[in-house]
């Protein structure tokens, strides 16, 4: 088995991680205490080219493998998780349903500008009533002629009231099946359609140069060709979906658990109790020490998860497995870390206390640590 990074992967690796702390991390606490969704630093993660990784070039994408996009999303949420969260959102949840279950006009319509980062693009999946339980979505759209009537909300919706967000895919009831569970469907709706409102969530405590959003479908209407792929096939696109997506948050995980380390290790070496370092002393040093080997197992997991999408092989289980451990690995790295910042880790001038917040979403976005783990229980058989 060859755990290597090919040359490519680890030049990525590189150029990210340096994008990361010359670019985000100077403005990233800023952003966090204002509540404020950079377009700067969108504009600049667009020129560097963090937008449509995987996708083939000949919608505008760079055609890299899934791997090297998942490790420009852990360099990116090693600094901050709010603009990990716009590219983990935007490329997996975003692209990813156009470029997988899309007609080739749509493809060719929508593709090439969010893969740019002119544009951004939501993922309407959640509403007020239906989170874990995506099936019981009330949303629903009404076939009239050669158009959608589309009716009802979606909430917690990354990326989709900025004002680049060029539309959101959304999941519909539009019928009902002969054993009496609502077909859904998926349908690309777009911004500036009548009816269509998208509203900024404010006062979060994750995620806060993020952007966030509550929408609401009054009868809109949306041309018949607008909807994805095949009629009563939106639950399926969106749990494949979500196969990727989740690989995306345990990237988040992942990235956060080690920048939590690197604050933590270089915080307890300059810092001085009882005449010497705190690093030196066993109890801190092997809260270190757990957090190290954590992080190595975890980015394991994922790695051999993303091997397996990558060659075409099923991961639906790894996936949640990653998901479900990058994200508590975080957990724990982000509770050590403000542990051992003692008093400060507590303050917003220092990183770690943004990094402690930032973790929690991770642990409910994109199906919840209890979802993950009926998911794995099912694959293994035990439900």
């Amino acid at each position: 088995m060859d755990f290597n990074l090919s040359i490519e992967q680890q030049i990525l690796r590189e150029s990210v991680r340096g994008f990361a702390e010359n670019e985000i991390k100077p403005v990233a606490a800023d952003l966090d205490k204002n509540e404020e969704f950079s377009y700067d630093t969108m504009r600049k993660m667009a020129t560097f080219g963090l937008f449509g990784m995987f996708v083939s070039e000949k919608y505008g994408g760079q055609a890299m493998d899934y791997l090297s996009y998942i490790i420009a999303t852990e360099e990116i949420a090693r600094v901050d998780g709010s603009h990990a969260a716009t590219v983990a959102a935007e490329n997996s949840l975003g692209i990813g349903p156009i470029y997988y279950f899309g007609s080739e006009e749509q493809k060719h319509k929508f593709l090439p500008s969010l893969c740019r980062g002119d544009a951004l693009w939501g993922f309407g999946l959640t509403e007020p009533n239906a989170g874990s339980d995506a099936g019981s979505a009330r949303t629903h759209a009404v076939l009239d002629g050669d158009e959608w009537v589309i009716n009802g909300g979606k909430i917690f919706i990354t990326n989709a009231s900025t004002d680049i967000s060029a539309g959101v895919t959304v999941l519909c009831r539009t019928g009902t099946l002969a054993d009496g569970r609502p077909e859904l469907s998926c349908i690309l709706l777009e911004t500036g359609t009548i009816g269509y409102t998208s509203n900024v969530m404010h006062d979060k405590m994750m995620w806060r140069g993020s952007n966030t959003s509550e929408l609401v479908f009054e009868d809109c209407r949306v041309p018949k060709a607008n909807l994805l792929g095949v009629r009563g096939q939106g639950f399926q696109q969106m749990m494949q979906t979500l196969d990727g997506g989740r690989l995306s948050i345990a990237a988040m995980g992942l990235g956060g658990a080690q920048g939590c380390f690197d604050l933590a290790l270089g915080y307890s070496k300059q810092r001085e109790q009882f005449g010497r370092p705190i690093a030196q002393f066993q109890v801190n040093a092997f809260k270190l020490a757990d957090m190290a080997l954590e992080i190595e197992c975890a980015r394991l997991l994922l790695y051999k998860a993303c091997w397996l999408r990558d060659n075409k092989m099923p991961f639906s289980k790894q996936a949640a497995m990653a998901k479900l451990n990058c994200s508590e690995v975080m957990y724990r790295c982000a509770n050590h870390a403000v542990q051992l910042h003692g008093g400060y880790g507590l303050m917003k001038d220092y990183d770690v206390e943004r990094f402690y917040r930032d973790q929690k979403l991770l642990e409910i976005g994109e199906g919840t640590s209890e979802v993950q783990r009926m998911v794995i229980a099912r694959h293994i058989g035990a439900l």
